[in-house]
């Protein structure tokens, strides 16, 4: 549902470092006519929470362990259409851009302008309309157009539960624990696995972890 300006604002945040969370809630809730209804540390986590809370907003960021925001974000709009989604981020590339919009994310705000934009992103996508941090409007304006949906990302030819396994692996999880997490058999999860490899084109384990660093879907720390 499209709010009016005058109406409350229900809003989650989804980011595992605590002081950036507590700095979010601090913005918002300083305007009086947003209210920050939950917390999560992870994309899964933000799943559940928005099941539980039905917020009007996400703010989201991307790399998060478990589920990564993107992932997280596609399944929030699939599950929850009505809840919608500001992804809030570090990573400044047409990839992560395009990757977030195509996931139905209505704005993207960069990190280093919150302080000046987040609330903006959250009222302008709270009536509807999209928001992309200024910084990076010109940044992906003109590859958009070139570009379009002729280019697509290499993760786009994983199903969702292979970008599940993908994240979980690159993570250092077991396939024990890959299959505890996902309700799957350790059979299914290296089948699921092995398509990542072949899909994604590479070889081996540190081969993967880096192509995760660079799509911020894991830290490089």
């Amino acid at each position: 549902m499209v709010r009016s300006q005058k109406e409350s604002i229900a809003v989650c945040l989804a980011d595992d470092h605590q002081l950036v969370r507590e700095g979010l809630r601090v913005l918002l809730e300083a305007e009086g006519d947003i209210h920050v209804v939950g917390e999560a540390s992870d994309g899964r986590t933000a799943i559940a929470l928005v099941a539980d809370r039905q917020p009007d907003i996400v703010v989201m960021d991307i790399t998060m362990p478990e589920l990564n925001g993107i992932d997280a974000t596609r399944r929030i709009r699939e599950e929850y259409p009505s809840t919608r989604v500001v992804i809030l981020s570090m990573h400044a590339t047409r990839e992560h851009v395009f990757r977030a919009i195509r996931a139905g994310a209505d704005g993207y705000v960069l990190k280093e302008s919150a302080a000046n934009e987040v609330v903006s992103a959250v009222r302008s996508v709270a009536r509807g309309h999209r928001y992309l941090s200024e910084k990076i409007v010109d940044l992906v304006i003109d590859d958009y157009i070139q570009a379009g949906e002729q280019e697509r990302s290499p993760l786009d030819r994983l199903s969702a539960r292979e970008r599940e396994i993908f994240q979980l692996t690159a993570e250092g999880k077991s396939l024990k624990d890959i299959a505890e997490t996902l309700f799957l058999s350790p059979k299914s999860v290296e089948t699921y696995r092995s398509r990542v490899y072949d899909k994604l084109g590479v070889r081996d384990l540190p081969g993967l972890v880096k192509l995760a660093i660079q799509f911020g879907i894991i830290d490089a720390s």
